[in-house]
Order: C-alpha cells, then sequence, then structure tokens
C-alpha cells in the first residue's frame, strides 16, 4: 500500500469527523466549529495558549462507553512511535491512538475485572504494559494489560479487550480494591497504594516480569498513602543518592521512604505545610530540587493554592512556598515535565506553571485550557488528571464529565535533536516553530541507515508537498516550507523502513 492510500484510509477512518473538533484558542477562547451531538457542553472553552486537538465526549453510547471518566496515562511505542492514551473510565479503561492528535483512534476497552463501576480508576506503565487498579470495587486487585498488542489494530470502539494477567497479592497481604498505583520504570516495581493491605500505606511489586507480577513487600509505618512517586534518587542530597526513594502524598503530609530494601523500607522525613487540609498528590522537579504537591480540600475560597516543599535535604524536608492559582477551584493531579507544571484542577482544567524559578519562589501561570466550561467553583467536576509526557508535546486529559481531551501547549519547546530511546529505531521530534508561517523543522534520528519518505497530508489525507525522501544515517534535518499552502491543520508523515510516525502542524496566515 502506498502511503498515500495508507494515509487516505486512516483518515477516512477517523480523521474527517475530528477535524470539525479542532478548535485553535482565539481571543481567550476555543470554539468548536460545530457542536458535537451528545456532548456534555457546547459552550466555548476558555483557554490561554492551549489549543483543543480533539475531544471524545462522554457517554454511555459514544466511543468511551461510559458516562465518567477519572485517571489518564499515556504510552509511546518504542518499536513504532505511536503515542497511545490509555484513559480510565467508571467502568473500565479505553485505549486510544493519538499518534494523529486530531484523529485519534479508539481501538477498544478492558471492561473492569468485576463487572462493577468504580468513581477511582488508575493506571501507570511499565515495559509495554499496564497497569490498572479501581478503589470501592472489592476483587478488583491489579489487571496487568500488554499494550503491544494495540499495533495494528484498526479503530473500533466497541472491541472488548483482555487482560493477560490479574494480581491479587498474597493472602497475608491482599490487595481486592486499592485507590492508586505507582510505578518506577527503573527498577520495574509498583506500588499500589490506598488498599486494605499494608494499612493502607505502599504495597510493593516486583513487575520485572509484567506477566508474572508478585509481592516484594510492605510500608505500612505511617499509615494511609493517597498518591506516590517513587525514583532512583539524583538530586542534591549526595546520602541517598542512587537509592530508591518513594515521595508519598500521606493525606495530611509529605512523606519520604527509602524503598531500596524492599523488606526494610525506612521512613526518611514527615514533612508539613501551612494548615494542610488534604494532601492528595504530588510531583518532583526534574533537578530533584522541589516537591510540587495539590490539596484537595483547600480551596474553598481564593485561588487554587499549590505548595512547594525544599526537598534537597531528604532527612529534613522543609516547605518552600505557596502559589495561589487564578481562579478558586479545587487541586487534583499534577505532573513535571522540563520547566512547567501541568495541574489538573477539577472545574479549573488544565493550568499550566512555569517552575523555572522556584528559587525565587515564583511559579506563575503561563497557560491553561478549561476542560469544563460550566462553572469555576471549589465543586468536585471537571478535569481528574493529565499527561504530558509525550515526546511529540501532545497533552492528553480526562475529564470526569465531558470526557477525553487531546491538547496543545504552544509554549513547550520541544528538543530539536532527540535520542532514539532504548530498544527503539528511531526518534522524530515535533516541528518548530509551529504555528509557523514560514518554514518549520522536524529533527529525525535513526538507529541505523534506512530509506525515510516525508510527506505532507492536508485535513483530507491529500499529499501536498513531499519533504524528503532518500537515506538518513543518524540525524537529519526535515525542513517544512509552508509557502503555497493555506492556513489550516497538516500532518508531516514521516515513514521509514522500520517505522512510521506523523506530528501535527499548524499554518499559521
Amino acid at each position: 500500500m502506498t502511503l498515500r492510500i495508507a494515509a487516505l484510509a486512516a483518515f477516512a477512518l477517523a480523521a474527517l469527523p475530528a477535524k470539525a473538533q479542532l478548535a485553535t484558542c482565539t481571543n481567550g477562547f476555543a470554539t468548536l466549529a460545530t457542536p458535537i451531538p451528545g456532548a456534555p457542553t457546547s459552550q466555548p472553552f476558555p483557554c490561554n495558549g492551549v489549543d483543543l486537538m480533539a475531544w471524545i465526549p462522554t457517554g454511555s453510547t459514544g466511543q468511551l462507553r461510559a458516562t465518567d471518566g477519572n485517571d489518564i496515562w499515556g504510552w509511546t511505542d518504542p518499536t513504532t512511535g505511536h503515542e497511545y492514551a490509555i484513559v480510565a473510565m467508571i467502568n473500565g479503561t479505553v485505549f486510544v491512538d493519538v499518534t494523529e492528535p486530531a484523529a485519534p483512534k479508539v481501538l477498544g476497552k478492558l471492561a473492569s475485572r468485576t463487572g462493577q463501576s468504580s468513581i477511582w480508576r488508575d493506571v501507570k506503565i511499565y515495559q509495554g504494559y499496564a497497569f490498572i487498579v479501581a478503589d470501592s470495587n472489592p476483587g478488583h486487585g491489579m489487571q496487568v494489560f500488554d499494550l503491544t498488542s494495540l499495533r495494528g489494530l484498526t479503530p473500533d470502539a466497541a472491541r472488548n479487550l483482555s487482560a493477560v494477567t490479574n494480581y491479587d497479592g498474597p493472602t497475608s497481604s491482599r490487595v481486592s480494591s486499592a485507590h492508586n498505583i505507582a510505578i518506577n520504570e527503573d527498577t520495574g516495581f509498583a506500588y499500589i497504594v490506598g488498599a486494605g493491605s499494608c494499612s493502607g500505606g505502599l504495597h510493593m511489586v516486583d513487575i520485572r516480569n509484567p506477566a508474572a507480577p508478585t509481592f516484594a513487600g510492605c510500608f505500612s509505618t505511617d499509615g494511609y498513602t493517597h498518591d506516590v512517586q517513587c525514583v532512583v534518587y539524583d538530586g542534591p542530597d549526595t546520602q541517598h543518592a542512587g537509592k530508591e526513594i518513594c515521595f508519598a502524598s500521606n493525606e495530611d503530609t509529605v512523606t519520604i521512604v527509602d524503598v531500596t530494601n524492599k523488606s526494610a523500607p525506612v521512613m526518611l522525613d514527615r514533612a508539613f505545610y501551612p494548615n494542610p487540609g488534604y494532601t492528595h498528590q504530588g510531583w518532583l522537579t526534574e533537578d530533584s530540587r522541589y516537591f510540587i504537591v495539590d490539596d484537595e480540600t483547600d480551596s474553598s475560597s481564593g485561588g487554587t493554592k499549590t505548595f512547594v516543599m525544599d526537598v534537597t535535604d531528604l532527612d529534613n524536608v522543609s516547605f518552600a512556598f505557596t502559589n495561589i492559582g487564578a481562579v478558586p477551584t479545587r487541586d487534583h493531579n499534577l505532573y513535571v515535565s522540563g520547566d512547567f507544571a501541568y495541574l489538573s484542577n477539577y472545574q479549573g482544567g488544565l493550568r499550566i506553571l512555569d517552575v523555572s524559578d522556584l528559587d525565587g519562589g515564583q511559579m506563575p501561570e503561563v497557560a491553561f485550557f478549561d476542560t469544563y466550561p460550566q462553572g469555576n467553583t471549589s465543586g468536585y467536576n471537571g478535569q481528574w488528571s493529565n499527561y504530558p509526557f509525550f515526546p511529540s508535546g501532545t497533552i492528553i486529559a480526562n475529564d470526569i464529565d465531558n470526557g477525553f481531551f487531546v491538547l496543545r501547549f504552544n509554549g513547550r519547546t520541544v528538543g530539536a535533536e532527540p535520542t532514539v530511546p532504548a530498544g527503539a529505531s528511531f526518534a522524530l521530534s515535533a516541528p518548530s516553530p509551529n504555528p509557523t508561517s514560514g518554514t518549520a523543522s522536524l529533527s529525525l534520528t535513526v538507529a541505523a541507515p534506512e530509506a525515510v519518505r516525508a510527506v505532507v497530508l492536508d485535513a483530507t489525507g491529500r499529499e501536498v508537498a513531499v519533504v524528503f525522501d532518500g537515506t538518513v544515517s543518524g540525524t537529519a534535518d526535515l525542513r517544512v516550507a509552508t509557502d503555497g499552502l493555506s492556513a489550516g491543520l497538516y500532518i508531516v508523515r514521516v515513514t521509514g523502513e522500520t517505522f512510521s510516525a506523523a506530528r501535527h502542524l499548524s499554518v499559521a496566515r
């Protein structure tokens, strides 16, 4: 099949409906050209610096097959370069190919293990597998799903997918239901929290053989853990360099735990910030100097409060400062990628903060996209979580009431010289600048010399330009001249002998 025919087939399946959903953030709003029938809202989405690439609303008869959403995560296939959204819903988990962000393809759904609904579902990944837990859902345990089984699937929202195995834990420490899960992808250990076992603390699981998880130990000294991030520590506290450290959000404290020895974990510190309501979740900055914390119940008046903890000394963590947001909404989940923190603040939607000057006590909001335009109060409606870690720069978010969103942050700079991930055959950057009115560049790096063809497709799948057709060895600069192209959305499709990838490009006039 030729490149053009393949592209046309793909667009025939998904791109044309998605094209109507595209909404550029203009004058403070992203407005759909055509309302989506049956969508929970038809209001313009308030925004600043973030465009709406695609939207799949909730609805029991829609593509998500559910009325309520919750968690979300992502996976980049190291072999194909495809990017996938893992969208947790009240009754299961939906898998969506977002490689072409304006044309997401729903590939199928993994039902809740028990067949029962749960408003709390959480998912993380390791080595091509997704690990899923659900709260207030006895008998659910942890589902394990093989993400590589998504390769080559055609879009089919009605497709029912199956787990490769389920984990319940040993008889002496059963998981049953659990609130959350974290995974340290560097070590191959999962941390199930908020379960009946381990006093609600860290239930540690060895997942280095993903299809056969085994119990590794408990940390229960500080009781219930609501969420946690575990890393191989490489921060400024040299005493703990190379150890596996967990940063736990424990309802009223940030609790630091050394879990290097799973049979004998050690609590290093219990840290406080002023007037805690409910210490919900947090994430390390990339230099591991600060841990940014959201508190779910402290924002009933004024702006949303986000707390910054100084973790340069893991045995003596201190409160640094509080950031006050622009609207009085509750905060929920946040993640840090590069110089930005991506906050999912319920009715406030996605709020993007600059974290490059935390030493100076500064964390200004630089962009936002409100996925819940119906209100801006402290209610438990709106955006549950987001995932900002795709190499392409695509951001995905899940709104409890309104569904799945694919977004683009115009202020993010994606590295011009990507590194090929271990086991992959290529790496491809996002176009820069994007949007552009002139020439945009993408950097392609291949692990071994191979023939490559790069073309530009318009929104109908028609090939409108050839960018490159030849052999690439090492790194190549793919330059897209937009002369002769009208304003709008385009896809740069790059195909080699071992891979195929696509990046979105917006042309402005």
